[in-house]
């Protein structure tokens, strides 16, 4: 039996027709670089495509006052930030962003994935943080405007897509605890490749215990970027002991796992159901967890959104009650996790067929080799 699914605020909110490209495009004006990558340096870059390390010529900007709300849109040139040293930003952490793909279809055309989706998640996380909100189709012209103004950047091949990051902090020159009254919104874009180099291989993943990302009431719904700073420093431990990611428990009990430091997961049982961490208002609402869980309930699958206590993870695997773990998110879409351990246990998890079926059925779509039945790509160019 599938249980039965009401949709959360976002996916309601992702819902929502919005206005095509053709008619969003011009709200910000291109003002052209002057001094855009040399042909030898966009060849390497394209070449390479190392994840988050080279950026496009442009990017997407405008300005928040308390007097004028959002103002100043334009697409302008790449280039160092001027901030004053007492900007709000820099002493108090107000601050979002968000994390979606351009993807170049066989076609030549350019497409994004549920931007409508990280419009409504952009704005959830923006009044957590007392942020002024974004509308709708100002986002989605600040992708549409920016996009075209670099199309050039955007790759053609498996797995590369010109990665999109919008994001906005309080500019505002204050030292004094309040939020603050100027706010700049940008949007920048990287060109980029898998997330993973070695494929789809799975990876290893640590489960910490004494570190938290975030507690109830905090700012664990929100993608800021204080949630990714107490990440961090567990992440570099983890890494020294050879492992990839790592997986934060409950902040009460530490016996329920919520998400890895920047991905949702899932667990595959015998019996062909599927289960999630349920949102507890502590992990984050991705996108592509969403769309996985609409992808599994169309096809009959049972997806159960409920706690789920690592000491029973780890004897399920072990008995084989569970047949394979894998994390999702934008950058890396679907990973198989292949270990999982801790000071107390260390399990190998195999990559099963349910991992890679949702990876290529996720993938197909995005990239426009399969029907898009829900409406989730959005035409760029």
């Amino acid at each position: 039996m599938v249980t039965a699914h009401v949709p959360t605020e976002l996916e309601a909110l992702s819902e929502k027709p919005v206005a095509s490209a053709s008619e969003l495009a011009g709200r910000f004006p291109l003002t052209r670089s002057e001094h855009p990558a040399s042909q030898a340096h966009y060849d390497t870059v394209m070449k390479e495509l190392a994840f988050g390390r080279e950026f496009t010529d442009h990017m997407a900007h405008m300005r928040w006052t308390q007097e004028s709300g959002w103002h100043d849109r334009g697409v302008i040139p790449y280039g160092p930030l001027s901030l004053a040293p007492a900007a709000s930003v820099l002493h108090y952490a107000q601050s979002v962003f968000e994390g979606l793909k351009a993807y170049r279809h066989d076609d030549a055309s350019i497409w994004i994935f549920r931007p409508s989706y990280n419009a409504a998640r952009l704005n959830h996380s923006a009044k957590r943080l007392a942020l002024p909100e974004v509308e709708t189709e100002d986002f989605l012209a600040s992708l549409v405007d920016y996009v075209r103004a670099d199309a050039k950047w955007v790759p053609e091949g498996e797995g590369a897509s010109l990665y999109l990051r919008p994001f906005m902090f309080a500019s505002e020159e204050f030292v004094g605890v309040h939020p603050a009254g100027v706010v700049d919104y940008y949007v920048i874009g990287s060109p980029s490749g898998p997330y993973f180099t070695a494929g789809f291989t799975g990876v290893p993943i640590w489960v910490v215990r004494g570190y938290h990302r975030a507690g109830p009431g905090g700012t664990g719904s929100a993608k800021c970027g204080g949630n990714y700073a107490a990440s961090l420093m567990p992440q570099q431990q983890a890494a020294e002991k050879g492992f990839s990611q790592v997986c934060f428990l409950d902040s009460y009990e530490e016996k329920y796992i919520e998400e890895l430091g920047g991905m949702n997961m899932f667990v595959v049982m015998a019996d062909g159901s599927v289960r999630t961490p349920e949102l507890s208002g502590v992990i984050l609402e991705g996108g592509t967890r969403s769309a996985i869980c609409r992808l599994l309930r169309d096809e009959g699958v049972d997806v159960r959104e409920e706690r789920i206590g690592i000491d029973d993870l780890v004897a399920d695997i072990r008995s084989g009650k569970v047949t394979e773990v894998f994390a999702c998110g934008t950058a890396a879409v679907v990973t198989p996790i292949a270990r999982l351990a801790s000071d107390d246990f260390d399990v190998e998890v195999p990559i099963g067929e349910r991992t890679r079926h949702i990876h290529q059925r996720l993938t197909d779509i995005q990239w426009g080799r399969a029907s898009d039945p829900y409406g989730w790509m959005y035409r760029i160019d």
